[in-house]
């Protein structure tokens, strides 16, 4: 792909002399400012647990209506502690490698296992839930009573839980965003929004795949992808799309450059692959790499489909962003993010640095778009005497603030969003 004249060149030579570097302030990946859990499924916000819990209280109040004279305060209670329990463990908080063994069994074996295991679960929940009412006097009833499950609430209770694993399976199938928006209508009317989108493709995989074959090259993407899950919940992205080895993640504008979540999502990703080397090179053979493109502005958000419904982007956006990506091969680096998204940054990410590489005319595009590199930033070494040389440790410069504001740029050199600085 050319670089276009020799006035871009000039226009690149000068807003590489704004290249921003901040430095870490210590040995901990900047990005990385929060435990990472060894799961891989959400346990779920306090909001989640607190409409479950309201929810269970509805079926339980539900159980009162339907088997007795009206909603019961107790009915409630044991509506809401069994739904909760239930989805406590279909969630993984406990129990999970028995869960994970059980999926693992043929499927008419899984089913039946699941529905004993959850009929137990159910059983012990209710005589749980029957100890506290009857210590807090709350049910007016012999110990034995209380703690015994009547037998026309098991069945009850089963398809009830069954029902709400149902509904969370499918909202973290196509995810909780696009459920929401799929269950409330939002998008049933095309409507145009502002997105910052991040493209990462997988750097070898057909290469892989043609040594190991397609299951190895699957089991690979698996793992890549679940990897990839947390940092992206914990910079609050959206996970759109998996197209091959290519995942596609999104924020509305205005959530994705706050505090620059966009980019500190990009390295958390990239910190979570490295820190797992001995792992990845024990399980498959190589440490996986991602090109990473970010860019954003306006797109059309529909939802389309008549049997299998989902939400879709349109617009120059995405066809632009992709190309981006594909960019990242020409140019050899790793992560690369449009001047559109990057002039909008309030700071870059403790740590990190961007520069400017200049205007490149993208396939299937009339104007040029102005592209940064984005990389860790790499301490500056101090320059040791001979007579300190054996224990010389490099100097780094003082920390700065979490987000160290950009430079100002003159606007010749920062260009406009979707324009060059040379057609500035």
């Amino acid at each position: 792909m050319p670089r276009a004249t020799a006035h871009d060149e000039a226009a690149r030579a000068s807003e590489k002399s704004s290249k921003v570097t901040l430095s870490p302030r210590s040995s901990v990946h900047p990005c990385d400012n929060a435990p990472e859990p060894v799961k891989t499924m959400s346990y779920g916000s306090p909001a989640f647990w607190i409409t479950m819990a309201a929810v269970s209280a509805g079926f339980g109040a539900l159980h009162g209506v339907l088997f007795h004279d009206g909603p019961t305060l107790v009915g409630t209670i044991y509506g809401t502690c069994v739904g909760v329990l239930m989805i406590a463990y279909e969630r993984g908080l406990f129990l999970a490698a028995y869960s994970r063994r059980l999926r693992q069994l043929p499927t008419l074996a899984y089913f039946a296992a699941a529905e004993i295991s959850m009929a137990i679960l159910i059983v012990v929940a209710m005589s749980a839930t029957g100890v506290l009412v009857w210590a807090l006097g709350i049910a007016d009833k012999p110990f034995l009573d209380a703690v015994t499950p009547k037998l026309h609430t098991i069945p009850f209770a089963l398809a009830v839980s069954a029902l709400i694993v149902s509904v969370l399976r499918v909202r973290d199938l196509i995810g909780s965003e696009t459920f929401a928006s799929l269950v409330l209508g939002r998008y049933h009317r095309p409507v145009s929004e502002e997105r910052v989108f991040l493209f990462l493709d997988l750097v070898g995989s057909t290469a892989y795949a043609e040594r190991h074959g397609d299951l190895a090259a699957q089991e690979l993407l698996k793992a890549v992808f679940a990897a990839i899950a947390e940092p992206v919940r914990r910079h609050r992205g959206q996970v759109d799309d998996y197209i091959g080895d290519q995942v596609i993640i999104s924020w509305p504008l205005a959530r994705g450059i706050e505090r620059a979540r966009c980019v500190a999502c990009v390295f958390a990703i990239r910190h979570i692959l490295n820190r797992d080397r001995a792992r990845w090179l024990t399980r498959f053979g190589l440490v996986p790499e991602l090109r990473a493109a970010l860019h954003g502005g306006s797109v059309v958000t529909a939802e389309v489909g008549v049997d299998r419904h989902k939400i879709a982007y349109f617009g120059d956006v995405m066809n632009a962003t992709a190309r981006l990506e594909g960019l990242c091969r020409e140019t050899g680096r790793g992560v690369l993010i449009s001047d559109a998204v990057l002039a909008r940054l309030p700071a870059l990410p403790d740590g990190v640095e961007a520069e400017a590489l200049g205007a490149y005319r993208l396939r299937g595009r009339s104007e040029t778009m102005a592209v940064h590199a984005l990389a860790e930033a790499r301490a500056p070494v101090t320059a040791v005497s001979p007579g300190h040389r054996g224990g010389a440790v490099a100097d780094r410069k003082p920390a700065g603030p979490d987000y160290a504001a950009r430079p100002k740029r003159s606007p010749a050199a920062a260009g406009v969003p979707g324009k060059s600085a040379a057609s500035a």
